[in-house]
């Protein structure tokens, strides 16, 4: 008897040892999403954004986010969107990390980020606020929840077309500081544009996308890595920013324990990192210094090489960043004195418009008295030197006028080259849905990365259930082709079901139901109950979203918003989950149980993620 006791209490002690060394054993940590790509604006067309958030929500899926999506929102569905994903992290519990990526035009105004709905019409200054959407005012309620991680990424500064009279707005996006619990971040610096791009995706979403899937990277490395290599693909034209208080450990995707060596020596790059910048080559200490993207770092640079080929890129850099530290100072002191002490240090800069409107807000005079309490900003006034950057009416770091010499490519030691995949990414197919993200080819991660099992699987994720497989949709047939490692190919007809209550439409008409991707995203709800709305009052299946031109970006002439059969399906319902190990996976078939390999020598069993 004596024996089954100590028999029972050492099995008691495992169980305990096990769940105190599996993160998050007791609740699972639940991942939600929304992603936007806004690219139809009345004002002007963009070229990547739909894809880009067409290629994040993919990314975020294959991470094990629930995702919920959708492109060219006005103004209605952009803040019922948003609003939308509040409530829902509002029910999904503390253990609960939230991503909010947003791709677009972006615009500030008096120290807030506005995110643009395509009909906007942002004539002058005053227009703002009422026609976009304020980040803060859905950051703040996140933070207020205290969920494990809120991310909230705005691929969304570009130089703009609005407010073409009066007094002009600020450009890029402006410099906040996060609420604890939230990563912030731009893929431009703040004050800074980002060059719109030619290709199928733009830079920024296509080295976010790469580096959310590298296996065992941290949360802010993932955007430090992101950073470099915008860096590179841009020859130094865009350089993205992040600010993070989340105290929590996080990864994307975990790295298994029989993976082979990381391509980058994480000891001897950590030690290079933490060198001071004078014991640095050149090209090392600009490395670091972007990496840190800090404006002590950036001076550190300066100090040791003045007169490097870098040193002038660098320099406009520290310009947009001084001043943009030196405008939020201000602006959250909000004073009379705190906007005539910017004045005076900046009195042609980006945001003495907003500080003129600050100081008729409070109806005082734009000239200060003959004495004032000037602010002291705990950072030196601008060099004469950095006025030519912060005078130009859009600051992008490829602007010829400056004659910047392109910057080193970063050496692998701290950047790896980036994986074939990821070279030359495709162009998706053009969505033929109304608000649908276009979705690119899933391709696989390596096989010794997964998401973490202590992730709640996502419902309905097809992406999620075959993530070390190639996924293909056609979204002419609306079937998915799944290609496993070995060759194996198997191709999936989703059911047809209603993915909302069926509303009835003219008499005579047959009822209509919100169209959802087979393998993309879901739309948010009130945006999938617009979506109804409008295909019930066009029940031929050819809608034009609205407020919004006919042509969109990435559709053939001619079908603007085309509703093809079968598109009003619910997300494909997840089939068992691949085995999570270092073993080849195989395609997936709905209602069938995966073909399984033998492990590898000396590989874990395979199991199902948690």
């Amino acid at each position: 008897m004596v024996r089954i006791r100590k028999l029972v209490l050492a099995l008691v002690s495992l169980l305990t040892l096990a769940l105190v060394g599996v993160p998050g054993a007791a609740q699972a940590e639940k991942r939600i999403a929304l992603v936007i790509g806004n690219a139809g604006y009345q004002a002007g067309a963009l070229n990547t954004p739909a894809n880009d958030a067409g290629l994040i929500a993919q990314t975020l899926q294959a991470a094990g986010f629930d995702v919920v999506g959708a492109r060219d929102l006005d103004q209605d569905t952009l803040r019922h969107a948003f609003r939308d994903f509040v409530e829902k992290a509002t029910g999904s519990g503390p253990d609960t990390v939230a991503f909010i990526y947003a791709s677009g035009y972006g615009v500030q105004l008096e120290g807030e980020n506005y995110f643009v709905p395509i009909d906007a019409r942002i004539a002058r200054d005053s227009d703002v606020a009422a026609e976009a959407l304020r980040i803060s005012d859905y950051t703040r309620p996140l933070a207020a929840m205290k969920l494990k991680a809120s991310i909230v990424v705005l691929d969304a500064a570009r130089a703009n077309p609005f407010a073409r009279s009066g007094p002009p707005l600020a450009g890029g996006l402006a410099l906040v500081e996060p609420e604890p619990g939230v990563l912030l971040a731009f893929n431009s610096a703040p004050g800074t544009v980002a060059p719109e791009s030619q290709g199928p995706y733009g830079p920024y979403a296509q080295a976010l996308a790469e580096m959310i899937r590298e296996g065992g990277l941290p949360l802010v490395g993932v955007f430090e890595r992101t950073r470099l290599r915008v860096n590179d693909m841009t020859k130094g034209a865009e350089v993205p920013w992040h600010a993070s208080k989340i105290p929590a450990s996080l990864v994307f995707f975990e790295r298994a324990a029989d993976a082979p060596p990381p391509a980058i020596s994480t000891e001897q790059t950590a030690a290079i990192r933490a060198r001071p910048i004078r014991d640095l080559d050149a090209q090392e200490a600009y490395i670091v210094a972007l990496e840190r993207d800090t404006l002590e770092g950036y001076s550190d640079f300066l100090a040791v090489y003045p007169n490097d080929p870098m040193a002038r890129r660098v320099r406009a850099i520290i310009a947009a960043r001084r001043e943009a530290i030196t405008w939020r100072r201000t602006r959250v002191v909000d004073t009379p004195p705190a906007y005539w002490s910017y004045l005076r240090r900046y009195p042609d800069g980006p945001h003495a418009s907003d500080a003129r409107r600050r100081l008729a807000f409070l109806s005082v005079a734009f000239e200060p008295p003959p004495s004032f309490a000037v602010m002291a900003y705990d950072l030196p006034p601008p060099p004469p030197e950095e006025i030519v950057y912060i005078r130009r009416p859009v600051l992008v770091f490829d602007d010829p006028v400056f004659g910047f010499v392109p910057p080193p490519p970063a050496p692998v030691l701290f950047l790896a080259p980036p994986p074939p995949e990821f070279v030359v990414l495709e162009p998706p197919p053009p969505p033929v849905g109304i608000f649908l993200l276009p979705m690119p080819i899933y391709r696989p991660v390596p096989v010794w990365v997964s998401p973490p099992r202590y992730v709640a699987p996502p419902p309905n994720n097809i992406i999620y259930n075959n993530v070390h497989n190639t996924v293909v949709v056609n979204n002419v047939t609306n079937t998915v082709t799944v290609t496993n490692l070995s060759g194996q190919t198997t191709t999936i007809q989703p059911p047809v079901q209603a993915s909302a209550p069926a509303q009835a439409g003219p008499p005579g008409a047959p009822a209509v139901a919100a169209p959802v991707a087979a393998i993309g995203p879901a739309l948010p709800p009130s945006v999938a109950q617009k979506a109804v709305t409008l295909q019930t009052q066009n029940p031929q299946g050819v809608v034009t979203p609205p407020s919004g031109p006919a042509q969109r970006a990435n559709q053939p002439p001619g079908q603007p918003g085309q509703l093809l059969p079968g598109l009003n399906g619910q997300p494909l319902p997840a089939p068992n989950a691949i085995p999570q190990s270092s073993a080849p996976s195989a395609a997936v078939t709905p209602g069938t149980a995966p073909p399984t390999s033998s492990p590898k020598s000396g590989a874990s069993s395979p199991q199902v993620p948690r």
